[in-house]
C-alpha cells in the first residue's frame, strides 16, 4: 500500500471483499488487528465494520496522526504478512480511499 505524502493527519477507509470460504477467517484476522493497532503511537481511530447493505463486505476506517505513523503501522510484521497474503482471503484486492482530514482528534 502506497501511503500518500503530506503533513498532518491522514485517514482512509477501505473495503475488503472476501472469498466466501475465507470470510470468517478474514473477519477474525482483521479484528485481531484492532486492539494492537489502537495502542500504536499515532493511531487516532481504527474501526472495522460490516457493510449494512452487503454483509459480505468488511469496511475499515483508520485515522493516523501522520503518514509516517501509518507507514510504521504497515511495516509491523503481522501487517506486512497480511499485505503479502491478502489475496489468499480476497476475491478482489482491497479498495482503499485516502482521506485528508479537515478535523482530527488527538
Amino acid at each position: 500500500m502506497i501511503v500518500p505524502e503530506g503533513a498532518g493527519a491522514v485517514g482512509l477507509y477501505g473495503f475488503a471483499r472476501p472469498k466466501p470460504e475465507r470470510a470468517e477467517e478474514l473477519e477474525r484476522l482483521l479484528l485481531s488487528f484492532v486492539e494492537p493497532t489502537r495502542a500504536e503511537p499515532g493511531s487516532l481511530q481504527y474501526q472495522v465494520h460490516r457493510d449494512a447493505a452487503d454483509p459480505g463486505v468488511i469496511v475499515f476506517y483508520e485515522l493516523w496522526r501522520s503518514a509516517d505513523d501509518l507507514r510504521a503501522h504497515l511495516a509491523r510484521p503481522e501487517l506486512a504478512r497480511f499485505q503479502r497474503h491478502r489475496m489468499d482471503y480476497l476475491r478482489e484486492d482491497l479498495e482503499i480511499h485516502w482521506l485528508t482530514p479537515l478535523t482530527a482528534t488527538g
